[in-house]
């Protein structure tokens, strides 16, 4: 079976639709591989530390805020570049619901509502704070959550890493490169 992964270049919702189609046939195979479900649940357990950390320090308000008083422009059109099929195809793993369209024409195609509407995100999206949150959050609370983000950066590279080896070895036909 051929599930060869659209370029980075894509666009996307051409790396959408990848994601939902491999997620759709190779699920299940995929699932039978016990690292894979192990660093799922890991990712899951580190994705929601980190959402509770940056939540005890006040960022998720002060970016709120900003994004409703300020337009947001951390999260700007064109930041979904940035994302791999392979990243899109590990958050149908942990239960998110794909959107179709962009909410506002000058946002990220993943801001919703409620902010991000992914759980595995970029490490762009994970790692930058904008200078009004360094000035109002404090050297250790950043230093807390910038290791818990650690953690959950760290295992979303191991399940990007094996799900990119296991389509590889096992899907994609000979010869076929294998761009993320």
């Amino acid at each position: 079976m051929i599930v060869e992964r659209p370029p980075d270049d894509a666009s996307i919702e051409k790396k959408i639709s990848w994601a939902k189609r491999v997620f759709h046939r190779l699920r299940n195979q995929l699932l039978t591989d016990e690292r894979i479900t192990r660093l799922l649940e890991r990712l899951k357990t580190a994705i929601a530390e980190s959402r509770t950390e940056r939540s005890r320090t006040g960022i998720v308000a002060l970016c709120t805020a900003c994004e409703q008083r300020e337009g947001g422009s951390c999260c700007g059109a064109g930041m979904e570049r940035r994302y791999s099929a392979t990243l899109l195809l590990i958050n149908l793993f942990l239960g998110v619901k794909l959107p179709e369209e962009r909410m506002n024409p000058s946002s990220c195609f993943f801001l919703g509502n409620e902010g991000c509407r992914l759980m595995a995100r970029h490490v762009i999206c994970v790692n930058y704070l904008c200078k009004k949150i360094t000035d109002k959050v404090s050297i250790p609370q950043l230093a807390a959550l910038r290791e818990k983000e650690g953690v959950e950066l760290e295992v979303l590279f191991l399940l990007n890493e094996r799900l990119r080896d296991i389509l590889e070895s096992r899907f994609y036909s000979s010869g076929s490169p294998e761009t993320s």
